[in-house]
């Protein structure tokens, strides 16, 4: 099984190159975090589609750093929460390709388990095909949709990005608790996430 590195150093270091084509992985954080750097980052790698169910393609290519070689395409639903026009939408996938998915919650929120279980192994078929990876951008905020369980459930690798603020200090905690086909992370990652992705080498204040 090909590896396919992820765009951040730090983690194709830790998963030995990166993650195993075919892989659907799961990005939960907080809406105010910096987790769209991840995605940015797994966009810019290789070949990328990119939904949008929430801001505007016109956005989403504003916020890219499309100063690469690689091709990102970027496609936008009518209806957030339209299982149907979702899936038309990820059928393209380039060969060895990544597929992005943000955010998945109005997707989450309106189907009913059975149906959305369905689309997430269209994904995984689709992603598989293609040997390439899936990210869904899943936001923590209030109560997860009733759905959110088959979404871990389905992925492959589970990422948790943890944002805290004390004092004056913005830390962010990357914790890989679910790796199938891989080892996950013992510990916390511990990220510096400005205008990239890196590890974050201050110690932490008690």
């Amino acid at each position: 099984m090909e590896t396919l590195p992820t765009g951040i150093s730090v983690l194709d270091r830790q998963f030995g190159g990166g993650l195993p084509s075919g892989s659907v992985v799961v990005l939960k954080a907080n809406p105010d975090s910096q987790s769209e750097l991840i995605l940015d980052r797994f966009a810019r790698i290789r070949r990328c589609r990119y939904l949008t169910t929430v801001r505007s393609a016109g956005a989403v290519e504003a916020a890219l750093s499309l100063d690469g070689d690689e091709e990102t395409t970027v496609e936008t639903t009518d209806d957030a929460g339209d299982l149907d026009e979702a899936a038309a939408l990820t059928d393209d996938l380039p060969e060895g390709g990544t597929l992005i998915v943000d955010s998945v919650e109005p997707l989450e929120a309106d189907a009913s388990p059975s149906t959305y279980a369905e689309f997430l192994d269209g994904v995984r078929s689709r992603v598989d095909d293609a040997g390439g990876v899936a990210v869904l951008h899943a936001l923590r905020g209030g109560e997860d949709p009733r759905t959110r369980r088959i979404t871990e459930q389905v992925a492959d690798v589970v990422f948790d990005l943890r944002t805290t603020v004390t004092g004056t200090e913005i830390a962010n905690r990357l914790v890989v608790s679910k790796f199938r086909g891989g080892a996950a992370l013992e510990e916390p990652l511990k990220l510096k996430l400005t205008d990239e992705v890196a590890v974050d080498t201050s110690r932490d204040i008690a």
